[in-house]
């Protein structure tokens, strides 16, 4: 049965399951594979001395005629992956200098907790989730630049109910604050990006689209409107930045939905753009 989760343990790129062979083919397959092949063997051998005859007298033309039905580029691949949009590649290089690692409590130790967060003004205010201090059980908060400098975080104010947060380092960390999209601008099948510090990898993006624009899902200690995306999250993008093509922020990555808590399927959510403004606003108004 799915459920919507936190960021917990998902299996990692080893796990082959038990009903497939290393290379990931069904074991009975592989089996019978492994039979013709046998089978097979002898026939290849016999035949291998007439293929090398009849290669060796065509491949001088059919290599010319590759080389001019490439354009003269014989290292180009025959295929190549689909070319990535030149605005999804611009609107990483602008996000990424503005996210950042938050540890929080004894991160790093065993006993707390590390999500992501980005800059949001010139004051060096940095929204994340709450959940990451909530696990961090209060202890100090360090937030680590993208060029790997390290500050101690101050709580400006958190909000349990909207599970965000907002934290704020010395000027001197000068941390390029994030544009955040227009309200009621996000639409659903829209290209977007996840970027933060899953599994402690500081910087990583990762691409989707807008799924859903109006899913209700419980987030912090009450049920929100989240945005879905099918971009890839996992434990450490929490408090992270989702991303339009413009590298507008449209929402704070929060959780995940998971079958039996085995990890990702795909189905992540974010903390509307409208709603991290308006908390974020009443914290600062509040707490400076």
């Amino acid at each position: 049965m799915a459920v919507q989760t936190g960021l917990g343990e998902p299996r990692g790129p080893w796990f082959v399951s038990p009903e497939l062979d290393p290379e990931g083919r069904a074991r009975r397959e592989a089996e019978a594979a492994a039979r013709d092949g046998a089978a097979r063997r002898w026939r290849g051998r016999l035949l291998t001395a007439f293929v090398v005859i009849a290669l060796s007298t065509v491949s001088g033309a059919a290599a010319g005629g590759w080389v001019a039905s490439r354009g003269g580029a014989p290292g180009e691949s025959a295929a190549s992956a689909a070319p990535v949009p030149a605005e999804l590649v611009t609107a990483a290089e602008r996000t990424v200098p503005g996210v950042v690692s938050v540890l929080a409590g004894g991160a790093g130790t065993g006993g707390g907790a590390t999500g992501s967060g980005f800059a949001i003004d010139d004051q060096q205010h940095i929204i994340t989730n709450d959940h990451i201090l909530a696990k961090g059980g209060g202890g100090s908060v360090t937030v680590e630049l993208p060029d790997g400098r390290r500050y101690t975080a101050e709580v400006v104010g958190r909000e349990p109910s909207s599970d965000l947060a907002v934290l704020r380092v010395p000027p001197s960390a000068g941390l390029s604050p994030l544009p955040l999209a227009k309200p009621g601008t996000t639409r659903v099948g829209e290209p977007v990006l996840a970027v933060g510090s899953p599994l402690g990898l500081a910087g990583t993006v990762t691409a989707g689209i807008v799924s859903a624009v109006d899913r209700q899902v419980r987030l912090g200690q009450n049920r929100h409107t989240a945005v879905q995306t099918d971009a890839s999250i996992n434990p450490g993008n929490s408090g992270g930045p989702l991303v339009n093509a413009r590298g507008e922020v449209v929402g704070v990555n929060t959780a995940i939905a998971t079958i039996d808590g085995n990890g990702s399927i795909g189905i992540g959510f974010a903390i509307p753009i409208e709603q991290v403004q308006q908390t974020a606003d009443t914290i600062i108004g509040k707490g400076g």
